[in-house]
């Protein structure tokens, strides 16, 4: 435990995160983490570690065990309207559902009769439909997942409908699509464009969202330290992403309120706990936990 480095940029960043919170550690034995999602109704978490090709489960006052070894390479991770886990697999190239019985089903693993490139992260949709990107990290190398060509003609944004089983292409003009999240009210949807460390600084771009489709693409911020590899929202709207420092905190118009900085890489975040102000950060080799004053949105 120890204090977190949170740099205060704008006053209100105070009712969001005491100056005064701590940084815990919950686990150190990740080679890259990832994906972390909160089960409210079991109250633990689930997470991501890609490059050892397995998932973990942090339990209050347990600890961590396995929950999946191997995973395939998973990297993002949600549940749907039911409760189901979803995740974004590397090794099989596809997004998969973890049924209640434990079996897995492939919901997409192609589009256009190609395979996918490697979808990374993934959100639910109240209406019930997935939306998640497909960028080439892992099928670059062995490292998180199996090397191989790419046979997509780029790296896109997909939406999936399980009613129908219909996929569709909502953005094509990204170098690296990454994180994505809704904006409470789901009129908003929020991508991250990671792209080649070379043409960093990296923007989050914003989407309106009219049905099916998304329009009047826009960028939203540029990360200054780094990239945002996944974020998460507080039922204000405020914007927690991860970024090469730890956490950056932005409100619905782009406004930097503050950091949490972790001292390490992070790469994605979740809200959690009982009453949803948990903030937990996958950074590097770590899963980490701090208390915020935020309250997460959880979908289901």
């Amino acid at each position: 435990m120890a204090n977190a480095a949170i740099e205060i940029i704008d006053p209100s960043f105070r009712d969001l995160v005491h100056e005064d919170a701590t940084l815990d550690v919950l686990y150190d034995g990740c080679k890259w983490a990832e994906g972390p999602v909160w089960f409210a109704d079991g109250n633990f978490l689930v997470w991501s570690d890609i490059p050892n090709n397995r998932m973990l489960r942090w339990v209050p006052g347990l600890g961590v065990a396995p929950f999946r070894s191997p995973s395939n390479f998973v990297n993002g991770n949600t549940r749907d309207l039911q409760g189901r886990l979803v995740s974004c697999s590397h090794g099989a190239r596809a997004v998969l559902r973890t049924e209640w019985d434990g079996t897995i089903t492939t919901l997409v693993d192609s589009y256009g009769g190609k395979r996918l490139n490697s979808p990374n992260d993934v959100v639910v949709k109240s209406d019930g439909t997935i939306w998640f990107t497909d960028p080439p990290y892992g099928i670059l190398s062995d490292y998180e997942g199996y090397k191989a060509d790419q046979e997509q003609e780029g790296c896109f944004v997909y939406r999936f409908d399980p009613k129908d089983g219909s996929l569709s292409v909502v953005a094509d003009d990204f170098d690296r699509p990454n994180g994505l999240a809704f904006s409470p009210d789901e009129k908003t949807l929020y991508i991250s464009d990671t792209g080649e460390e070379s043409a960093w600084p990296t923007p989050i771009r914003q989407f309106d969202v009219d049905g099916a489709t998304l329009r009047n693409g826009r960028v939203f911020v540029t990360i200054d330290n780094g990239a945002s590899d996944g974020f998460r929202l507080d039922t204000a709207g405020n914007i927690w992403t991860s970024t090469w420092e730890g956490v950056n905190v932005y409100t619905p118009s782009g406004t930097l309120l503050g950091r949490i900085r972790t001292g390490a890489k992070s790469s994605n975040v979740t809200f959690g706990g009982p009453d949803r102000k948990r903030l937990f950060i996958t950074s590097s080799q770590y899963l980490m936990t701090i208390e915020v004053q935020a309250k997460g949105i959880q979908r289901p």
